[in-house]
């Protein structure tokens, strides 16, 4: 492992002791643990298994309204409050 220094506010500091102390583990396994998901985040998914997530979920949900696929644009104002 790398040895690195980072700051942190007093609320991030008080807040992970709490979260390690609950989970059994030390500050600085969480913070690896924080770093994973940002770099998991923020790794590219590639356009075809973007068009295969979207894909896969089309067709699934009813609205119950008929003319959705014409009103669309009605019914995103009304849910916005417009």
């Amino acid at each position: 492992m790398v040895r690195t220094q980072v700051q942190l506010t007093e609320e991030q500091v008080t807040a992970l002791k709490k979260m390690a102390s609950k989970k059994h583990v030390s500050i600085a396994e969480l913070v690896r643990q924080g770093v994973d998901s940002v770099i998991k985040s923020d790794i590219e998914t590639s356009d075809e298994e973007r068009r295969q997530r979207a894909l896969s979920v089309a067709g699934k949900f009813k609205s119950g309204v008929k003319d959705l696929s014409t009103n669309h644009d009605k019914y995103l104002a009304e849910s916005y409050g417009s």
